[in-house]
């Protein structure tokens, strides 16, 4: 594979990592706040970090492409945007109520997870023909994900419907984000699915949930962790290696998350690795290392 790719496959996988350690925190944050709420907060927090950012990088950085195509005011990269931001809004909402509902936390985890088998399933619609190594990658990342987060039954929940729905529009929002991250200015892209994602939730925050300053105040560390580095950061890191990386491949990047969280235990809290936990580390570890190192069709540079 491209040295290039490689780095933007590394770049995928620490935002994995940081997707990974946040469970714990959307977990506590959920304690005191709704989920419209946890989110609409979380991502208004990604917006204002990535604007920043995007202020600092048109003053001083250089994008690369075409300076209208990149501008605030190009109406293309809006709709864009506001795509993108409906689908992560929808996936992200649907993903906290489906916990909140679901009985068991690794089970959510691994529907949630499923995207990794419906985007490539959908890409073949759109022409887009992962190769062998890839569809080999999905198999062992899917065993690898049911042994590090299933230890219930499989028997389905209301729950489990809403994660179901969740992992669909995951896939949608990756491929939605495959046709547009190479058109227009990544940190700009980003910045305007987030103002859609804390748009869209602020509406069912205010007319469902009961909204606390006192509440979202408790809940201000898992907020900052959610909204700076899990939201600002890690999804913008997708827009930008999205970009250079097959939306196939980048969906079983992606899904290292469990593995991350797994790993993120052992070392950080000292909890024990199960058997059950350690094969699944080793399948998910085999399943990333196939998509890289044997190799694949090629990523066509948009």
């Amino acid at each position: 594979m491209k040295k290039s790719s490689f780095w933007f496959a590394l770049l995928q996988l620490f935002g994995a990592l940081i997707w990974g350690l946040a469970f714990a925190f959307q977990s506590m944050g959920m304690e005191t706040v709704g989920p419209f709420t946890f989110s609409a907060v979380r991502f208004a927090m990604a917006a204002v970090v990535v604007f920043a950012f995007s202020f600092v990088h048109d003053r001083f950085g250089n994008t690369g492409k075409n300076p209208k195509a990149c501008s605030w005011k190009n109406a293309k990269l809006w709709r864009a945007g506001i795509t993108i931001g409906i689908l992560l809004s929808l996936a992200s909402n649907l993903q906290q109520i489906g916990i909140l509902k679901t009985d068991s936390v690794g089970k959510a985890g691994f529907i949630t997870a499923m995207y990794i088998v419906i985007v490539p399933v959908l890409g073949l619609f759109l022409k887009r023909k992962p190769g062998i190594n890839v569809w080999i990658g999905i198999v062992l990342a899917v065993c690898g994900l049911y042994f590090l987060t299933m230890s219930g039954s499989l028997t389905v929940t209301s729950g489990d419907i809403y994660l179901i729905g969740c992992a669909v529009v995951f896939a949608l929002q990756i491929l939605a984000i495959d046709v547009f991250a190479g058109e227009y200015d990544s940190v700009k892209l980003a910045c305007i699915e987030f103002l859609t994602v804390t748009v869209t939730s602020a509406v069912f925050m205010f007319a469902l949930e009961d909204v606390k300053m006192s509440s979202i105040l408790a809940a201000g560390i898992p907020l900052l962790y959610a909204g700076v580095l899990s939201g600002g950061i890690a999804y913008t890191i997708q827009i930008i290696c999205q970009s250079r990386i097959e939306p196939s491949v980048a969906s079983i990047l992606m899904s290292a998350e469990a593995l991350f969280s797994v790993l993120g235990g052992f070392l950080i809290l000292h909890q024990k690795l199960t058997s059950r936990e350690m094969l699944g580390s080793i399948l998910m570890f085999a399943a990333i290392m196939i998509v890289q190192i044997v190799p694949g069709r090629k990523r066509k540079q948009k």
